[in-house]
């Protein structure tokens, strides 16, 4: 084995190890890889800076702007409180209702933001109803990542395959979004099964809640109104992106510039205020973890995978499908899917290289595998840690095991039906 490929592993798997520890934050770990890999000659710079994807970023950045824009309006609270009292504040309907919300929130924006804004509301209405919060946030935890398995924007993984493969909005709708939708019913039929006695409350409570405006937490009706202006010509757009010529990344940004224009037009400190909110630690990991995955595939580490793989399955495409399938869920389980998808998705091109002609199956089972995998643990998305993360400093600890018992026998399960559906749409 070569020295720059022995490196390029070294440097890749202590990198994973950090990662997953977490003992080093995320972004840091990203950066001084990439760094490492072009210090330690594996890259030049030219050569690292082609592997970074800035589609993927530039896609990122532009919903998050769109998205910070319009939280400051108030329509998630607003959203929250009007879907409590649709379902008069009942603890079994209400759980459905916020699950279901998070779900279509997370397909069309992304389900870390979307965490970001549902939880803390959560928190605010069982503390109200004096309700055990776990089951309602561990049930959004596991709304987000199916919603956000349905489209190209609603999971980072998702972005990443849509980008590097050239899938549109419409792709992911047309053959993810049924399958998406219908896991979800059966999770939240368990869900409200397994949850049911804990979900009680009290009727003075319920009046309460009843009471509560949701209208009053609209703090800036102009404001909303250029918001969801401007999101759906973004979304739109992105329906017709393929045919338009135009990549995902022009389109968001064409919306974040378009709100920005709109609403900010000479006032500085909100333009600053906004951009800060971006989530800028994501993006410069992103970044430096499309710099280490070039490593591997500029020193055939890869390629040489791919060729197990192929081995492994012995180039039959059933077989290939549903080891990427299951492969993608465990490791995604476990590890954080970002990463992992962007060591699979090279892997996977250099088995279309290598014999397998028909990829389809293949990517479809990836996005799968890796955003329904990212269910099974409380460190398989980002946004498990993260409502985790605003549950604990509410005290509201939700342990790593306590939450597998009830996901991982849920991720087995939406993968199985995965597999049915992959064997039976594609193969």
């Amino acid at each position: 084995m070569e020295i720059k490929t022995l490196m390029a592993i070294i440097i890749f798997l202590v990198a994973y190890v950090m990662i997953v520890s977490e003992k080093v934050h995320r972004t840091i770990v990203g950066i001084v890889g990439g760094i490492l890999v072009i210090l330690c000659g594996i890259l030049t710079q030219e050569r690292a800076i082609g592997y970074i994807d800035f589609n993927t970023l530039g896609l990122l950045i532009g919903m998050m702007i769109i998205v910070n824009i319009t939280s400051e309006t108030g329509l998630f609270n607003f959203l929250a409180i009007w879907s409590a009292k649709k379902v008069k504040a009942k603890p079994v309907a209400l759980l459905v209702i916020l699950s279901t919300l998070t779900m279509l929130c997370s397909a069309f924006l992304d389900n870390v933001t979307t965490v970001l804004f549902i939880v803390p509301i959560t928190l605010s209405i069982t503390t109200q109803l004096q309700m055990e919060a776990k089951p309602f946030l561990i049930s959004q935890i596991i709304s987000s990542n199916i919603g956000g398995t349905a489209t190209l924007i609603g999971d980072p993984p998702n972005i990443m395959i849509g980008s590097a493969v050239g899938l549109d909005f419409m792709d992911f709708i047309g053959n993810v979004m049924g399958i998406s939708f219908f896991i979800f019913v059966i999770v939240m039929a368990l869900l409200v099964v397994f949850y049911r006695k804990q979900l009680r409350t009290m009727p003075v409570l319920q009046d309460q809640i009843m009471k509560l405006q949701a209208r009053k937490q609209i703090s800036q009706p102009g404001l909303l109104r250029k918001c969801l202006l401007v999101l759906v010509i973004t979304i739109a757009f992105f329906i017709f992106h393929t045919a338009l010529h135009l990549e995902t990344a022009t389109v968001a940004l064409t919306g974040a510039g378009l709100l920005l224009l709109i609403s900010c037009t000479r006032d500085e400190g909100t333009i600053v205020k906004v951009l800060s909110k971006v989530e800028w630690a994501t993006i410069f990991f992103f970044a430096g973890l499309f710099v280490l995955v070039g490593g591997l595939v500029e020193t055939g580490v890869i390629r040489d995978l791919a060729v197990k793989a192929m081995q492994l399955t012995q180039g039959n495409l059933t077989a290939a499908a549903m080891l990427v399938l299951w492969m993608s869920a465990i490791a995604s389980a476990f590890v954080d899917n970002i990463p992992f998808v962007a060591t699979m998705i090279p892997l996977i091109k250099d088995m279309g290289n290598l014999g397998i002609t028909q990829l389809d199956p293949l990517w479809w089972s990836l996005a799968l595998g890796a955003c329904l995998g990212g269910n099974g643990t409380l460190i398989g998305a980002s946004a498990n840690v993260v409502v985790a993360s605003m549950a604990a400093k509410r005290g509201k600890q939700i342990s790593f095991i306590g939450y597998m018992k009830i996901a991982f026998p849920i991720t087995i399960l939406s993968v199985l039906i995965s597999s049915v559906y992959v064997y039976w749409r594609y193969l």
